[in-house]
C-alpha cells in the first residue's frame, strides 16, 4: 500500500526533475531567442509547458494535502513548506514575469525570471531531500 509519504516523495521528484530541466535547459535556451522571434517562442514555451505544470503542481497539492491528513513528521512538514516555497515564487514573480514576457521581448525581466526560478529549483531540491528523508 502506498503511504502519503512515499506518494509526497514521488511528486517532489517529478517536480525537481521538471523544475531542474526548466532551470538547467528551458529557461537558458528561451533567453537567447533573439527579440524578433521572442513573442512565436514565448507562445509555443507557455502553451508547451503549462499542462505539465497542471499535472505536477495539482500532484503537489494532493499528495501535500494527503500528508497533512495523516499527520506529517518533522521532515514532512519541511518538503511541504519548500514546495510552498516554489508555489510562492511561482505566484509572485515566476508568472507575472512570462505574462510581462508575452507582451514583449526584455532582457531585464528575461533576467529575473532566470534568477527567480533558480530560488524555484533550490527549493524543490530541498522538497525532494525533505520528502527522501521522511521516509526514514
Amino acid at each position: 500500500m502506498i503511504t502519503s509519504e512515499t506518494a509526497l516523495l514521488a511528486s517532489t521528484a517529478a517536480h525537481f526533475g521538471f523544475q531542474a530541466t526548466v532551470t538547467a535547459v528551458v529557461y537558458p535556451a528561451l533567453a537567447k531567442v533573439p527579440a524578433a522571434q521572442w513573442p512565436v517562442a514565448h507562445r509555443a514555451h507557455s502553451r508547451a509547458v503549462t499542462w505539465l505544470v497542471v499535472i505536477i503542481y495539482g500532484a503537489l497539492v494532493l499528495t501535500g494535502a494527503w500528508a497533512l491528513w495523516s499527520g506529517p513528521s518533522a521532515w514532512t512538514l519541511v518538503a511541504l513548506a519548500a514546495t510552498a516555497v516554489t508555489f510562492t515564487v511561482t505566484a509572485a514573480a515566476a508568472a507575472p514575469a512570462h505574462a510581462r514576457l508575452g507582451a514583449r521581448h526584455d532582457p531585464g525581466r528575461i533576467a529575473f525570471l532566470l534568477r527567480v526560478d533558480r530560488i524555484r529549483a533550490g527549493a524543490s531540491a530541498v522538497a525532494l531531500v525533505a520528502a527522501a528523508a521522511a521516509l526514514w
